[in-house]
């Protein structure tokens, strides 16, 4: 039995045999803890391991709920998120037994392999490794705290958008070795008021939504003078053009470097390899 992140309880009698994922990262953990084969649906965007044959019902934001119910699954997996919330609320209304997470951590996602262990009846074997990489990582760190590197990871650039210590990816950055330069950068509202071309919405009416992914201009950028950008493939994938848009902000070509956006942003069994690769890049 397992609570999830909208606080519902969630207990499988028995060990699902039909599973239905709706997050790419969690379609990795699945096949990491229990295999392939008992995976029968994903979006087209779970694409690691390669291969699969499980039928796709869509993508994360456009699930298709008919063909979900279609293939009449004994767990869904779903991610606060990534997914969609009037798809999310369909296929529990349907009655489906639907698991909701949302790690902002990796603790947070030490518990969520924990508790996906759990739902599939599988060791915690994964978790376990984790949470000692975890360990090993937070009470080791790479460089002297006055050596830290800062580093700017851009997730969008039209406009250019980052995210906070709040976000998920900020906290894989820290325990790498990295310091997230806008850290302390929250999102405001609306987009000019985020653009610094208009004073921002009291914080009374921005309560409930989320501040965690600041749009930010080049100038936030010039100013904050990161020592390492990290352009990733995902969730936009960034190219030699926009390495030359920073570049032309006094930031040196050396210190630009094209990453794999799955070891920043997947959380779960996908960190066990994904970590270690990061820090190793950062002490580079």
């Amino acid at each position: 039995m397992v609570v999830d992140a909208l606080g519902r309880m969630l207990h499988l009698a028995t060990p699902p045999r039909r599973v239905v994922s709706l997050v790419p990262s969690e379609t990795h953990a699945v096949v990491a803890l229990v295999g392939a084969e008992r995976l029968v649906g994903r979006t087209r965007y779970c694409v690691e391991p390669a291969a699969l044959d499980a039928a796709i019902v869509g993508g994360t934001k456009d699930v298709d709920v008919d063909a979900v119910v279609a293939l009449a699954p004994d767990l869904v997996l779903a991610n606060r998120e990534e997914n969609a919330r009037p798809a999310v609320e369909a296929l529990i209304a349907r009655g489906l037994p639907v698991h909701v997470s949302f790690p902002c951590s990796v603790a947070d996602s030490i518990a969520y392999l924990r508790s996906l262990a759990a739902l599939l009846h599988a060791p915690d074997t994964h978790a376990t490794a984790l949470e000692r990489l975890h360990d090993e990582f937070a009470r080791s760190p790479i460089v002297p705290p006055r050596s830290v590197r800062r580093v700017f990871v851009p997730i969008w650039n039209d406009p250019w958008m980052t995210f906070d210590a709040r976000a998920f990816a900020s906290d894989v950055l820290e325990l790498a070795g990295g310091l997230n330069v806008f850290d302390d950068r929250p999102r405001r509202y609306p987009l000019a008021a985020d653009l610094g071309r208009r004073a921002p919405l009291s914080p009374e009416r921005v309560e409930g939504r989320d501040t965690r992914y600041p749009r930010v201009t080049l100038d936030e950028i010039r100013a904050r003078a990161p020592e390492l950008v990290l352009l990733p493939d995902e969730p936009h994938e960034f190219t030699p053009r926009d390495a030359d848009t920073l570049v032309e902000l006094g930031i040196p070509r050396a210190a630009i470097r094209f990453v794999g956006g799955k070891d920043l942003f997947w959380y779960g069994a996908w960190l066990l390899d994904g970590l270690p690769r990061l820090r190793a890049l950062l002490s580079e």
